[in-house]
């Protein structure tokens, strides 16, 4: 029913602009991972980044998803003296240059929990991070609640997040909704619910600056502690659950 629903809606949508076009979707109404989109990323990182560079103390598996009723749910657990989630990517498979990335999803809530949409640059096993660019679409941390973080991450920046925003979203743990990151060659907007929420638009285009003149691809997990989502951890609330409906690309 959601993909028929879908398909009417961007039909009446198509039909009204010609401004953007549908280029990939997951909308997640299948029984299983699709192998075609989709890479697994599993482990603790190492030996290349232990800890995904950020102190995590989460392991990432195939087993902690499952789809349910046209939803894919991220599990996020206590296992033992382990914690783990999922960590997947479609590096290789589906990668892209401008456009906009729409994706519904509801939020796990805990303090020390990390959930993220994000994108790479297609070249970072090449140049490395942060030089191929970072673009933030979505990180909540539990140890901030009613916050949404939407940053990108360059060399100029040496990685850390001088070009971010932290917004108050009344009421964002409750419920569904849409985060979208519509980029293009001049600038790259954040927004949450149709409200606009950050914009970079710098002066200096230099690839130090300005890695964004090159595919990407999308990254979607939950991670746990670390030195961003915070070392302290309510484990009394797990499992939790980060749950997207959909994420969907649009050609500008």
């Amino acid at each position: 029913m959601k993909v028929i629903t879908f398909l009417l809606l961007a039909l009446s949508f198509l039909s009204c602009s010609n401004e953007e076009t549908l280029i990939w979707s997951d909308e997640f109404d299948q029984k299983e991972l699709n192998g075609e989109f989709w890479n697994y990323e599993l482990g603790d990182g190492c030996p290349d980044l232990c800890g995904w560079g950020n102190n995590e103390p989460q392991i990432y598996t195939k087993k902690n998803h499952t789809f349910k009723d046209g939803f894919l749910h991220i599990a996020i657990k206590k296992e033992d003296s382990s914690y783990t989630s999922t960590r997947i990517t479609t590096e290789k498979k589906f990668e892209f240059q401008y456009g906009m990335v729409e994706a519904r999803a509801k939020l796990p809530v805990c303090k020390g929990i990390w959930p993220a949409i994000w994108m790479l640059g297609s070249n970072h096993r090449e140049v490395g991070w942060p030089l191929c660019g970072e673009i933030d679409i979505l990180e909540y941390v539990g140890r901030e609640p009613h916050k949404i973080f939407n940053s990108l991450h360059t060399q100029d920046s040496h990685g850390n997040t001088i070009n971010t925003k932290k917004t108050f979203v009344e009421n964002i743990e409750e419920g569904f909704h849409t985060y979208v990151v519509d980029w293009s060659p001049k600038k790259i907007d954040f927004l949450v619910d149709d409200k606009l929420l950050y914009s970079f638009n710098p002066e200096e285009r230099t690839e130090e600056v300005w890695p964004f003149d090159q595919p990407f691809y999308l990254i979607l997990n939950s991670a746990i502690g670390g030195n961003f989502g915070g070392h302290e951890i309510d484990d009394s609330v797990l499992p939790q659950e980060f749950i997207i409906d959909y994420i969907r690309v649009y050609k500008n």
